[in-house]
């Protein structure tokens, strides 16, 4: 299903004008929201991240003809996976960007698959490491080869997912989603500064952990130091908080701990509160 031009049509195919700089140079940005009921969850929050981004890089979102296409997918399906792409549009030959950009948008959905939310994974260390130095670590760009052939790697390894470490050697993110470690009652990212997102969830369970008797921490995790934790998850807006159950030939016994369930159960009430129900997992 996909919103373009205001409206939604069934199916993923509409004219696309092949000059643009989204398919040429990945020069563009998106979003993933889960929709459920018709509302958006986080909305306020994936929309401010898409229209940051787009400005980091030199260009404008349309707010309302975002929030307008997100609104009208979220409708269309009961529990939904909705992305917004916004690219630069189209421009001269060359890198450089147009001086008058001309972004294009279009969202598109699809019924989130049961068991997404809060399904347990395994992660499988990536050789590839994550640019802590690039502007491009830190948003949701259309450059996603690294994760692609990450993922790749990970599923011949019988992984779902990629861990990646920074070229400084520390703990980055995985693929998809921010990594979590819990040492006590210190529930451990890394910081942005690490070369990660600022996932949507992410800044939730940061914001969600005082109110449980727990302290969040945004610093540096080494490798030899997540070895040591007593239960580790990833964070993104569809899978929620998903609990690993290894990584590499560690195993963790993160879905059974309580830290990870008191903050899945706090999240699950937050979201049920906006949404008027609950998430399937």
């Amino acid at each position: 299903m996909l919103w373009r031009d205001g409206r939604v049509q069934a199916g993923t195919v509409v004219p696309f004008d092949l000059a643009d700089r989204g398919l040429l140079l990945g020069d563009g940005v998106f979003d993933t929201a889960m929709a459920l009921g018709g509302t958006v969850v986080a909305e306020d929050a994936h929309l401010a991240r898409l229209m940051a981004s787009a400005a980091a890089l030199g260009f404008a979102v349309d707010e309302g003809e975002a929030r307008t296409a997100m609104r009208a997918l979220a409708a269309a399906l009961p529990q939904a996976a909705i992305r917004t792409t916004v690219t630069r549009g189209t421009g001269p030959r060359g890198l450089r960007p147009p001086a008058e950009p001309r972004p294009v948008l279009w969202a598109s959905a699809a019924p989130l698959r049961p068991g997404t939310a809060f399904s347990e994974m395994s992660l499988g260390w990536s050789a590839i490491r994550r640019n802590e130095t690039s502007p491009a670590a830190r948003h949701k760009t259309l450059g996603y080869l690294d994760a692609v052939l990450a993922a790749k790697a990970a599923a011949e390894q019988g992984h779902d997912e990629a861990l990646f470490l920074n070229t400084r050697a520390q703990v980055a993110c995985a693929g998809t989603g921010n990594l979590f470690a819990v040492f006590g009652r210190e529930v451990v990212t890394p910081s942005l500064d690490e070369g990660v997102l600022a996932g949507i969830v992410r800044g939730q369970v940061l914001a969600l952990a005082p109110g449980l008797g727990l302290a969040p921490v945004e610093r540096a995790i080494a490798p030899e130091e997540l070895e040591e934790a007593e239960a580790v998850f990833v964070t993104n807006s569809l899978r929620l908080i998903a609990p690993v159950r290894r990584i590499g030939e560690r195993d963790y016994a993160s879905a059974g701990h309580p830290v990870v369930g008191d903050l899945r159960r706090a999240l699950s009430g937050d979201i049920a509160q906006a949404c008027g129900m609950t998430v399937d997992g």
